[in-house]
């Protein structure tokens, strides 16, 4: 089965803040983008992991509306939401199972305002 969503873009008002947030959150390399004067840095790095992935770019206005994204914890969500506040993030609502074909869920503000879900199948 392909993935449906193939790319999220995450706006960002603080490149380098933002490169923190995620990496440190995510535990994954988060580098810049070749050719975009420091405006884009991708999640897991060029070459990483195959599937959905993401970039943040300068631009656009962070919220908690429109598309939402979420991140997959790697069966790691407690981790992850222990690493949110360190990394200047807040847990907006705690993990919550949301069923057998969800799994569980939460949402954390990222460190430039955006509205983030963190999700870990059931099992």
């Amino acid at each position: 089965m392909s993935d449906i969503i193939v790319w999220a873009d995450i706006p960002v008002i603080d490149m380098e803040r933002a490169i923190e947030f995620y990496g440190h959150v995510t535990g994954k390399r988060v580098v810049m983008m070749e050719n975009t004067d420091g405006t884009v840095a991708v999640i897991g790095g060029p070459g990483g992991e195959p599937g959905v992935s993401a970039d943040l770019y300068l631009g656009g206005t962070p919220s908690h509306d429109g598309a939402r994204v979420f991140l997959g914890s790697n069966g790691d969500i407690d981790g992850m939401l222990v690493r949110v506040p360190e990394a200047g993030g807040t847990v907006l609502k705690p993990k919550e199972f949301m069923g057998e074909m969800v799994g569980w869920v939460a949402w954390v503000e990222d460190s430039e305002g955006n509205l983030i879900g963190i999700q870990q199948p059931a099992t």
